[in-house]
């Protein structure tokens, strides 16, 4: 596996691993989740114009996993990260996060951001094992702020969400 931007020609495949990566929400009590579709080819494109759209892929070059991300409140936020199931619990997700981490430690960026389901056991739980941390409420952002109430708006907050934030130590080449 190794991770490279994303390209035009994969965003197709980047909603199908979406899709995938949707279906074990059902097993949780969340076929809504599941059922909602992926971010649209456009909005897609957006992030790789950006330069804020990876993918992890095998050695045919096929993705296996991605993650997009947007600049929110001088952090990097990951907006999306989706494995496939056939690739899940084998690093592929962790490895896409520490790629963000890497990149925003070269800019001097301090912390990478998400938002998550608070109770979900590959959601929360797992990004707090990548060393992510709750935000208490008082500590988010205007643009933190703006995010969860976009997902407050497509009905996300049925269920319990959290700010999660890692610290990006500084690069090396900073010191």
């Amino acid at each position: 596996m190794r991770i490279r931007a994303a390209r035009a020609d994969d965003l197709p495949l980047l909603q199908d691993i979406e899709r995938a990566a949707g279906q074990p929400f059902r097993e949780v009590g969340m076929a809504e989740i599941a059922d909602d579709e992926p971010f649209s080819t456009e909005e897609l494109a957006e992030f790789v114009a950006a330069g804020l759209a990876w993918a992890a892929v095998d050695g045919t070059d096929a993705p296996l996993a991605y993650l997009v991300a947007e600049r929110v409140d001088g952090n990097l936020h990951v907006e999306q990260v989706s494995v496939h199931p056939d690739s899940a619990r084998r690093g592929v997700g962790r490895a896409l996060l520490d790629h963000l981490a890497a990149l925003a430690a070269a800019e001097g960026v301090p912390a990478l951001t998400l938002t998550t389901f608070a109770e979900v056991p590959w959601n929360a739980p797992y990004y707090a094992r990548c060393g992510f941390t709750v935000l208490a409420e008082e500590h988010l952002g205007p643009g933190l702020r703006a995010v969860r109430g976009r997902e407050a708006a497509h009905g996300l907050d049925r269920w319990p969400r959290v700010c999660m934030l890692r610290p990006v130590p500084p690069s090396a080449a900073d010191a």
